[in-house]
């Protein structure tokens, strides 16, 4: 049965849903819509403004892997807060991190539309910078975004970067400290896994990560996003299923499972694609520290990659019971 919200809702609250939605149409149809712009114009008088932009995105083509191009005022618009507040999401600090040390965070889980992840570090929504001062964050974005034209540009300005080691080591390597690198360490995959209740996370085979901080001497960070999962629920994909294997064959085609979501709707709570207004609480570990190894062996990467598990087990066990998960349920590795 369809349950409507209530008649009289203030405008903060109708402010929170518009920018929500507007975030969400433009995550998932702008891209599209820009590549069509970008192409339909070819066949038209205004050819031109598509032969310049093709010029620009030439010289510009490496900007992704060169750490893109970061604008604070963009990070800082007050339409980031009515986001946050639709939740609302917020971050928590159980650390400090020290700005003369460079920073992989790797974060969990990826959720559906990684809602979490952006808000915390392409936004200064939920005060990032003043929780941690000195610190410049960066989050990895799977690489086929920033082969949409206009679209690139303007993810970039969000401090999202190419999912590639090459953009890793730019960030990594970049003058002065106090970088952060932050990564969805089950990608695109771990959307698959998404679901309320799951804590089921892709990380036992991911290891590039360890190799890239071990290579770089950079402090791993793990963060814990409690109620990530919790956004939207999924049509069900058994694996081996006709569904489950779609999935799996898009996402070794473009990168990309294409799930089927569904939350509650703008008017009422029943169904929808808007996600369920459900707090999303971030919390941020405690570095383990990184000896630099420029040529690390297998039995390095495991030993810390082992060590970086733990740490993000205790975390999650720490705070577990805040949140209401039963004392009985544990991460799951795969």
């Amino acid at each position: 049965m369809m349950e409507f919200g209530p008649p009289l809702v203030t405008w903060e609250r109708r402010l929170q849903t518009l920018v929500l939605l507007l975030w969400m149409l433009y995550l998932l149809l702008m891209g599209l819509i820009f590549l069509g712009v970008f192409v339909g114009l070819l066949f038209t008088r205004f050819w031109l403004l598509t032969v310049l932009y093709a010029f620009w995105w030439s010289l510009d083509r490496d900007k992704p892997r060169q750490g893109g191009r970061r604008v604070e005022f963009f990070r800082r618009w007050v339409i980031w807060k009515y986001m946050k507040d639709y939740f609302p999401v917020s971050l928590v600090k159980t650390a400090e991190l020290d700005p003369s040390q460079n920073y992989i965070a790797g974060y969990h889980p990826h959720g559906v539309l990684g809602i979490g992840s952006f808000l915390n570090l392409c936004t200064e929504s939920t005060g990032f910078s003043s929780l941690f001062p000195g610190i410049c964050p960066h989050l990895m974005m799977l690489n086929l975004w920033f082969y949409l034209p206009f679209f690139r540009d303007s993810i970039m300005n969000m401090g999202l970067v190419s999912s590639d080691k090459e953009s890793g080591t730019h960030i990594l390597n970049k003058k002065g400290n106090g970088n952060l690198l932050g990564i969805i360490i089950g990608g695109a995959r771990e959307i698959l896994e998404a679901s309320p209740g799951s804590y089921r996370l892709l990380l036992r085979k991911r290891k590039g990560f360890i190799r890239l901080a071990l290579t770089h001497g950079a402090s791993l960070v793990p963060i814990f996003s409690f109620g990530e999962n919790d956004l939207f629920h999924q049509v069900q994909n058994f694996s081996g299923s006709w569904f489950h294997r779609v999935q799996n064959w898009l996402l070794k085609i473009i990168g990309l499972p294409f799930p089927l979501f569904y939350g509650r709707g703008i008017f009422q709570s029943s169904c929808g694609l808007m996600p369920y207004r459900h707090p999303v609480t971030t919390i941020v570990g405690k570095p383990i520290k990184v000896q630099k190894t420029l040529q690390p062996t297998e039995e390095e990467v495991n030993r810390l990659h082992q060590h970086y598990m733990e740490e993000l087990c205790s975390l999650f066990e720490a705070h577990k019971l805040k949140f209401n998960i039963p004392a009985d349920q544990h991460l799951e590795f795969c």
